[in-house]
């Protein structure tokens, strides 16, 4: 792992990460390159009775989701068993085997063996899942990791992309473009298994695992797995509930283009590239908001963005006046459409700054010998959590409502879940409070020394007014167990948070024994749990006493930390007596 911390850009220019990033973006690309050229051959050119063009994507996306949930729990144990740079070589021949026989789907305009492929291709990208996520940590350290994943999700969403438009264009050339689809399928499969060749190694981390071929009982086991650390189990929720949330909007752009902005195929595909790009530009920019750290603290600004702009392409979008359908030069021109693409582009802006972080976290939080068979969880939840959405929105469209209602209802929904989940896991509120407070109010700037970046440590200061409480969180990217006065959590809002995330109530030996008593020992447990604990009181004698009783009971590096109020405002960070 490198010793300097560049631009996530320079990872492209690193073996470790380089060619890895090639490779998952030349599946990714055509995987859609695949789908998508099917979808329009069986749109306009098979005319089956037993898969209409109107339920052709339906079939296509359900048969391609199939192995994920099917499985998933046997590919995390293969990423954990063998090496990863092994296992991506081999999915890539098995890549180019499925895209052969595709080739010959294409050229015979034979559904069944296209069908199959699309099983196939499933399959290949269920395997290379857990390889693509779990690779990250082993070769990427922290301050990288949500750089590293950035990329990952943008270049994912680009493949995409590309791989949809390559697929549209390819199969519009008359005549030859079910062979010109089959050559290039099969091209990008090759031009994969080659650059996977210079993926360097991932040893395994744990080679004596025995692989159960079960994939119902090892489904339950993976899910079970992940529930051991509670917060990975809830970023694996967050994640699935992102992958539900954009199939609400990806899988309507098509009819959402002609029956309500009146565009014609072109706009459809405009509609996808703004996604893309907004997912995209989201995901690079979590390196910067989160100044090279795994940064929780950005999850809700990405709910919120995702739930506002939702809401808000309702309203930009439900009274449109009736047209003939438009071409894309003709829609782009109206004002009346801009602020439809501008919500898209937040919408998908906002939805990659909410999925990096959590990412991120879910590698950095499990356990090696088990992280690939943790991210096949992952996979298992986002298939079923997109169909629970499919049927959802199929649902609401078969009550009557349109699309655009669909649209302000995924956002109401999003907002419901995602305010549940800041109720019960206060962590990520308070971090995000405490990045605006800081950076945008305050402008916080940082002297001295920084909070280790793991294990346990005791910040002691006195304890800033007001909002300025949250100053010390906002000096590093991990959470902060406060001690604080007992009167300061007693009122409501910041308050009341600081006590749902678990904040000790401090007071003076004097006045209450026994909560005192309590309160050192609370704090001595989150210290020897590894936890970064502040202690932040006003009592400058009964701090000091605190912090010595603390520490002979655990051990730990001590910060003294002092503040200087004011915009911008200084938190100095120095070494303190243990």
């Amino acid at each position: 792992m490198s010793g300097g911390h560049p631009n996530q850009f320079a990872l492209l220019a690193q073996r470790r990460f380089a060619p890895f990033f090639a490779v998952q973006f030349l599946g990714a690309g055509n995987d859609n390159l695949f789908k998508f050229a099917f979808t329009v051959m069986a749109t306009y050119e098979l005319q089956l009775h037993w898969m209409p063009p109107s339920l052709a994507g339906l079939v296509i996306g359900a048969v391609f989701i199939l192995p994920f949930v099917l499985f998933s729990a046997t590919a995390g144990q293969l990423a954990d068993k063998y090496d990863k740079a092994l296992l991506a070589r081999w999915v890539k021949s098995l890549e180019i085997a499925i895209m052969a026989a595709a080739g010959w789907g294409f050229v015979r305009a034979d559904a069944v063996v296209l069908l199959a492929c699309v099983f196939g291709m499933g399959l290949h990208s269920t395997l290379f899942g857990p390889v693509k996520y779990a690779y990250l940590p082993q070769h990427l350290d922290e301050r990288e990791l949500t750089g590293g994943n950035g990329l990952v999700e943008m270049g994912t969403f680009v493949a995409i992309l590309l791989g949809n438009l390559a697929g549209g264009l390819l199969m519009a050339v008359p005549e030859a473009g079910a062979r010109l689809v089959a050559v290039a399928c099969l091209g990008v499969a090759m031009l994969g298994r080659l650059v996977a060749q210079a993926v360097p190694r991932s040893p395994a981390p744990q080679p004596d695992l025995v692989i159960n071929w079960n994939p119902f009982s090892e489904t339950w086991r993976n899910l079970r797995l992940s529930r051991e650390d509670p917060v990975v189990f809830r970023s694996l929720l967050g994640i699935s509930w992102m992958w539900a949330f954009g199939a609400v909007f990806l899988s309507q752009f098509p009819a959402f283009a002609k029956d309500v902005l009146h565009g014609d195929e072109q706009v459809a595909s405009l509609l996808l590239v703004l996604f893309s790009v907004g997912v995209g530009v989201g995901a690079l920019l979590c390196e910067t908001l989160s100044r090279r750290h795994v940064e929780i603290g950005l999850v809700p600004l990405g709910a919120a963005g995702m739930s506002v702009f939702a809401v808000d392409l309702y309203f930009a979008a439900h009274a449109l006046p009736a047209s003939a359908l438009m071409p894309v030069a003709a829609f782009v021109a109206q004002p009346a459409h801009w602020r439809v693409m501008a919500d898209l582009v937040l919408l998908a802006l906002a939805a990659g700054v909410y999925s990096v972080p959590m990412y991120a976290l879910i590698q950095l939080r499990s356990p090696a010998t088990h992280r690939a068979r943790i991210i096949a969880a992952n996979n298992i939840l986002n298939a079923l959590f997109m169909i629970a959405s499919a049927l959802g929105a199929g649902a609401l469209l078969g009550a009557g409502l349109s699309i655009p209602g669909v649209f302000l209802v995924a956002g109401v929904v999003n907002a419901v879940v995602a305010g549940a989940v800041f109720w019960f896991v206060p962590e990520y509120l308070l971090r995000c409070l405490a990045l605006l407070h800081g950076r945008l109010l305050r402008r916080l700037r940082v002297a001295g020394l920084q909070p280790p970046a793991d294990g346990a440590a005791l910040l002691v200061g006195a304890a800033p007014g007001g909002a300025d409480l949250l100053l010390p969180a906002a000096a590093g990217p991990r959470p902060l167990r406060w001690v604080v006065d007992r009167q300061r959590l007693a009122g409501p809002g910041l308050g009341a948070l600081l006590r749902r995330a678990g904040a000790v109530a401090w007071v003076p030996a004097h006045e209450d024994a026994a909560a005192h008593a309590e309160a050192v020992d609370r704090a001595a447990q989150a210290l020897a749990a590894g936890e970064l604990v502040g202690l932040f009181v006003a009592d400058e004698a009964g701090r000091a006493a605190t912090q010595a009783a603390l520490v002979a009971r655990q051990p730990v590096p001590v910060l003294s930390v002092g503040f200087v109020p004011g915009r911008p405002a200084l938190l100095s960070l120095e070494a303190g007596p243990g």
